[in-house]
């Protein structure tokens, strides 16, 4: 036998030079041992590990009693951390998570008795039975973890049993997208429509849907042929709410190319004409994106309303969300030969490698283009 006791809970194993850490994790509801084991290149590694181990496992015993209850700890999460620090359409996107899968599942449960084994059930509860995907289950794992390390650090729990459990597997979304050829087709279909300055927006600039909403006319500069991408109007179910961009890298000013500046200056001069026919009828927002009466769109109407359009041309235009129309300004841009830098910067991406891990097909196509010149200068 290659692996030899060394020292308290390590041992080495000889023939594949590995420290060998073994982790008493206390026992699980059905009085079950739980026991994991970890491998170090060193002993000092190991031994920091083990110490690591221990001081948690003195805390947990450290934790005064609680009969706190999953439920009780959300509700005064929720209202002590979540809503003065988050956007209000994540506080209320965790609120309907919590109202409608959470509490009826789990909330009676005292936190201090919450075991992996309950949210691994739960888990699979949301994927077989309810059928949820494996994406929408991995925010129900995010929101969980999140709270539960909040009531760690306020020691009403001796660790976080999320860090013990095995959340689904995140499935990337294919980015679906239009060719030039159909967006120039779309752009055509699109003349006169109530929709048509999205669509453009969305298509040739690669705007959120929310941006969209949120631009006004003091943002868009006619004579520099700037647009300055800094306000955002968003859903959180039938309320409407106004905020900032994103984030920081979402504030940005986006040139107006001729086409742009063609449809703008013609949806302005619409609107003023509509303002003046309309009189005090007309509700002076200032947004770019509203109807024939002057009132906003929200970004659920722009959705539904892009999608009903693109069944009504099913025999012409392949099926696309509005969303795909910003995946389609990135394809194009890319196929123009922009770098993922510029156009990260164009969308509004943090960093370069957000715009990689959304668009895996141009980081193939830079590969291969990049390879092939290679190739050619060996030649």
């Amino acid at each position: 036998m290659s692996r030899k006791r060394y020292e308290r809970s390590i041992s080495y194993d000889t023939q594949r030079q590995l420290y060998y850490l073994y982790l008493d994790l206390g026992r699980d509801a059905d009085g079950l041992r739980q026991r994991r084991y970890q491998t170090y290149s060193t002993l000092l590694e190991a031994r920091q590990a083990r110490n690591e181990h221990l001081s948690k496992r003195a805390k947990l015993k450290q934790v005064p009693p609680s009969r706190l209850t999953l439920d009780q700890w959300l509700e005064r999460w929720m209202e002590e951390i979540v809503v003065p620090n988050r956007a209000e359409t994540t506080a209320y996107g965790y609120q309907k998570i919590i109202e409608n899968h959470l509490s009826p599942a789990l909330g009676g449960i005292p936190i201090q008795e919450l075991s992996p084994k309950d949210i691994q059930g739960y888990y699979a509860h949301l994927m077989n039975e309810k059928h949820l995907s494996a994406n929408t289950v991995h925010r129900h794992h995010d929101l969980l973890s999140a709270s539960l390390h909040a009531a760690l650090r306020l020691d009403l729990v001796g660790q976080c049993v999320t860090e013990r459990v095995e959340p689904p597997r995140v499935i990337p979304k294919e980015a679906k997208f239009y060719t030039s050829e159909n967006l120039k087709l779309l752009y055509q279909l699109m003349e006169g429509h109530p929709l048509e300055v999205a669509v453009h927006l969305a298509g040739s600039l690669g705007l959120r849907r929310e941006e969209i909403c949120g631009l006004r006319w003091e943002s868009v500069d006619f004579e520099l042929r700037k647009i300055h991408i800094k306000d955002a109007r968003t859903a959180a179910g039938a309320q409407i709410i106004e905020k900032e961009t994103k984030n920081r890298s979402s504030t940005r000013v986006l040139h107006m190319g001729n086409d742009i500046y063609r449809i703008l200056r013609q949806e302005w001069r619409r609107q003023w004409k509509q303002r003046m026919k309309l009189g005090t009828a007309w509700p002076n927002s200032d947004l770019v994106a509203v109807d024939v009466r002057g009132r906003p769109f929200s970004p659920n109407l722009l959705s539904a309303g892009f999608s009903s359009f693109v069944r009504s041309h099913q025999d012409q235009l392949p099926p696309l969300t509005l969303h795909g129309l910003r995946h389609t300004f990135a394809t194009v841009a890319s196929a123009q030969g922009a770098t993922l830098f510029d156009i990260g910067k164009a969308l509004g991406h943090s960093t370069p490698s957000t715009t990689g891990r959304i668009y895996t097909h141009l980081v193939d196509n830079l590969h291969t283009a990049t390879l092939d010149k290679v190739a050619a200068a060996l030649r």
